[in-house]
């Protein structure tokens, strides 16, 4: 496929100019005279110099990539059309829809990115992190930016013993069951030649613990609503999770509270005012 530059160019700028900060959980500021959002604010968002977007509505530059389109699509908040449209203007064919696809749907993005003052991730399926809130960061750590098999939570639970240090010792036994449990049912509702299914076959190389439970095809489990977490810094925690699925993309919102008045409260207040630095 060819790179329509007229085309692609005039996409960007129509749908940059038809967002607002709020759209994207950006601060208005005062003296905003731009129509939309600013160049550097979508190259921001996209993860990509300013320069290098601005090319692109300028009819300029290389070819962009599949995943500097991919940055640019969510970047944008664009829709699953809206994506396909993108990829195509540039010269690509589009990545592929349903439970393999990263790409997180604008009305999810939305409701995440009004939760900068709770900890709240984005995750797929296999427990892969794709957006996180700062207190997110500051709650679990930064688990965007592992790579292969590492990505998901569930491998990492049976490959690296650091992994569980975030839940309390009485909840492993649980967790290991339920990460079993649901990629027991994974591999059968996607096949043998997903992803689910390499993932089990991987761990199962790899975990005696895991080969013990898959042997005893357990399914059927689900989280507890309540979750017992040991936080580096701030101590035991009690958190309630609720959880937002967007079906069409088998992605899910993992949002974590406490009651109001509890001693998790309390420390959730003192995580929201140090953020994600160090404390």
């Amino acid at each position: 496929m060819v790179i329509d530059r007229t085309g692609l160019a005039e996409f960007l700028r129509r749908r940059r100019e038809s967002l607002q900060p709020e759209d994207v959980g950006l601060p208005r500021g005062q003296r905003r005279r731009t129509n939309g959002l600013r160049r550097e604010e979508v190259a921001a968002l996209s993860h990509m110099s300013t320069d290098y977007y601005a090319r692109l509505e300028q009819e300029r530059g290389p070819q962009p990539s599949a995943q500097m389109l991919a940055s640019i699509a969510q970047g944008l908040h664009l829709s699953l059309d809206e994506r396909d449209h993108l990829f195509r203007l540039a010269g690509h064919e589009p990545p592929l829809r349903g439970p393999v696809s990263e790409h997180i749907s604008p009305g999810l993005l939305r409701v995440l990115d009004r939760l900068g003052d709770t900890p709240a991730e984005i995750i797929t399926e296999l427990g892969e992190t794709l957006r996180q809130t700062a207190l997110g960061v500051a709650l679990t750590g930064e688990t965007t930016g592992f790579r292969g098999p590492d990505r998901s939570f569930g491998y990492r639970w049976f490959t690296d013993p650091a992994a569980r240090q975030l839940y309390a010792p009485e909840e492993h036994s649980f967790q290991s069951r339920l990460f079993a449990s649901h990629l027991r049912e994974l591999v059968t509702l996607r096949g043998p030649g997903s992803r689910a299914a390499y993932y089990a076959d991987l761990i199962l190389a790899r975990s005696d613990e895991f080969r013990a439970l898959w042997n005893d095809h357990e399914v059927g489990l689900r989280p507890h609503d309540v979750k017992n977490f040991v936080h580096a810094e701030l101590g035991p925690l009690e958190l309630n999770c609720q959880t937002l699925l967007d079906p069409g993309q088998s992605h899910f919102l993992l949002v974590y509270t406490a009651n109001p008045g509890s001693e998790t409260y309390e420390k959730l207040q003192l995580l929201s005012v140090l953020g994600a630095q160090p404390l």
